[in-house]
């Protein structure tokens, strides 16, 4: 069956720096309070974490008061030393409290958002897979697997630190500048405050004019990254072939290219955001430093500001020019977190199968397999001008072996997909024991039939696991007991390890024939009534082709086969051949039938493949 296997790296911190942004606007911000929904039992956690969030940022405002009355206390105090220390111990102390409940605050917050996030993305994690697992082929057909993989992992990973670190820093900055602005206004003369008002409107212009030529740059950028993770998984998937082909030149080629590209992007978003935040730091120290200048200049020549003034505004102003310079940062990462919340309930929300899960994963009762095609049309989703299938009609009996035989492109992998539910036709129908199978339960269906693919995947995992991925509820005896049926015991029995052996990533450490044969011990274990073979031994050597072809033969006792054909000799023995050219069927019947008509199909296929009897 054609398959997708690319896979992806994990996320980066470039590329969690460097996802597309969602406008702030409040649509965004309703789709993303459903991450809210996730809370559950925690929300009491998540108003608790909030509350020690405000206690921390208005607590620490506290401090730069405090200390501002500090410095203009020792600028001017005139008192003796023992009173001058008395009163120095006080202010003090009330510093050092502040600290201690601002340190009890932090930690709280701090505490409390750890666990109500781990939560939250332990069940958003599930929901996404979940869903993700359950989404048609059609889905798949249209999405690499790198870029899926990728995604999910970066978009939580981004969602993850939104919740514990972005949310709440914009919120304890905002509240520390805002704060921190008012105060200066309740405790500074106008004629000072009113420069610093003056900062407020221009940075916020800034900030909307900048932010929204860099979430073009950075979509760009994104799309550019997602690229470079298909190029690498498929160079590393495909490794076999590229050494076979010496093509390493080629593949670091295609890299290095898209790498330039990266770069390119990489470097334009470097510039605008350096220019953004050359503009906050320039416009905000800039403005704070013209203004004490101005208190200076109001201290000590016009006399209207006390020193206990001047400290207060020094200190309150540094708070809040570094809650200020640190806004568009935050907000920079609120707009990938909702970005990022938006592509994963896409997923969440998408179209998923009709899947059913199975007490003890077993179905109620088996098919007796007949299957049957009535003028079947079809055409994939992404080529509907295109039409595979062109009223394709055959039965296979309960029981009976038919195989597919035609050239590349005939049909032949599209009728098992079919059969199995990957697609529905477009038009005719598809009878199985006399039920449509549209109408079936999808997990029913597929339960009752096995797949015995041409290039086998296994998972990462032991020779055991494996196999009982046809059965997961399966004994140790069930397991050695379809190894043994498909001639995988003995070699199995042969390594150190015996059935706790580890196959490596897709079952690398083992042999073509051996995973075969692993592959066929799945099916033995499932039981299906249906089997469809994509030939197993086209690729094998003559000893594990005859062990494989063995194993085969006993499996297909009793049950409907349908065997996808790519050598003619290993289906002569088919109770039908149904013969397949451009999606259409242009003969049916054994061997033997076929064979004696010299113009038909079939006969030259034979004559091509130099097996003509």
């Amino acid at each position: 069956m054609a398959k997708q296997e690319r896979r992806g790296a994990g996320p980066s911190n470039s590329e969690t720096d460097d996802l597309p942004k969602a406008k702030l606007t409040l649509a965004n911000f309703k789709r993303s309070m459903r991450l809210f929904g996730y809370l559950g039992k925690h929300k009491w956690k998540f108003i608790l974490g909030m509350f020690f969030l405000v206690g921390s940022a208005g607590v620490g405002l506290i401090f730069p008061m405090k200390s501002g009355q500090m410095l203009g206390y020792l600028a001017e105090n005139t008192k003796p030393a023992p009173q001058v220390s008395g009163e120095l111990m006080q202010i003090g102390l009330v510093l050092l409290i502040i600290l201690l409940v601002q340190a009890a605050f932090s930690f709280g917050r701090v505490y409390l958002f750890a666990q109500v996030t781990e939560n939250v993305l332990k069940a958003l994690r599930q929901d996404t897979f979940k869903r993700l697992i359950q989404m048609p082929m059609s889905f798949f057909s249209k999405n690499q697997v790198a870029e899926l993989s990728s995604r999910m992992a970066t978009d939580i990973t981004v969602i993850s630190d939104a919740f514990t670190i972005n949310i709440a820093e914009l919120i304890r900055q905002t509240i520390v500048g805002v704060g921190g602005l008012i105060l200066l206004i309740c405790t500074t003369e106008w004629a000072i405050t009113k420069w610093f008002l003056f900062i407020i409107p221009p940075l916020t212009v800034a900030a909307i004019l900048f932010s929204k030529k860099i979430r073009k740059f950075s979509k760009t950028y994104q799309e550019k990254i997602a690229e470079s993770n298909v190029v690498v998984g498929e160079a590393l998937t495909g490794i076999t072939n590229v050494k076979t082909f010496t093509n390493e030149e080629y593949e670091i080629n295609k890299y290095d290219k898209i790498s330039d590209t990266i770069r390119e992007f990489g470097l334009k978003y470097g510039i605008f955001r350096g220019l953004f935040f050359s503009f906050v730091m320039v416009f905000v120290f800039g403005s704070i430093f013209f203004i004490l200048w101005q208190m200076l200049f109001a201290l000590k020549v016009d006399g209207t500001i006390t020193a206990e003034d001047f400290g207060t505004f020094m200190m309150l102003s540094l708070f809040v020019a570094g809650s200020l310079g640190g806004l568009p940062e935050q907000i920079a990462s609120i707009q990938r977190a909702l970005g990022a919340t938006d592509r994963v309930f896409e997923l969440i929300d998408g179209d998923i199968e009709n899947i059913e899960f199975l007490k003890d994963n077993v179905v109620a009762k088996q098919t007796k397999g007949e299957i049957e095609f009535n003028s079947v049309l079809f055409n994939y989703p992404s080529r509907p001008d295109f039409k595979v299938l062109n009223n394709v009609s055959f039965k296979a009996n309960a029981g009976e072996t038919v195989a597919l035989v035609g050239s590349s492109g005939s049909g032949k992998t599209t009728i098992a997909s079919l059969i199995l539910r990957f697609y529905d036709p477009t038009g005719g129908s598809i009878v199985i024991d006399g039920i449509d199978s549209r109408s079936m339960s999808l997990t029913e269906l597929r339960k009752k039939i096995a797949l015995v693919p041409q290039d086998v995947i296994l998972f990462a995992g032991t020779i055991k696991d494996n196999i009982a991925y046809g059965k997961p509820n399966a004994t140790d005896a069930e397991i050695e007991e379809a190894a043994r049926k498909a001639n995988a015991y003995n070699f199995i029995e042969s390594f150190p390890d015996k059935f706790a052996t580890l196959v490596g990533e897709r079952g690398i450490q083992l042999s073509g024939g051996q995973r075969q044969r692993i592959a066929i011990a799945r099916a033995v274990l499932k039981d299906p009534s249906i089997l469809i073979l994509d030939e197993a031994t086209s690729s094998l050597d003559s000893e594990s082709e005859h062990l494989v072809q063995e194993a085969l033969d006993k499996l297909m006792v009793g049950r409907t086969s349908i065997v996808i054909a790519h050598r003619l000799a290993t289906i002569r023995n088919a109770d039908k051949i149904v013969v397949l050219q451009n999606g259409a069927v242009q003969e049916v019947g054994p061997h033997q039938q076929l064979i004696q008509n010299e113009n038909g199909l079939y006969h030259k296929l034979s004559k091509m493949q130099f097996e003509l009897i």
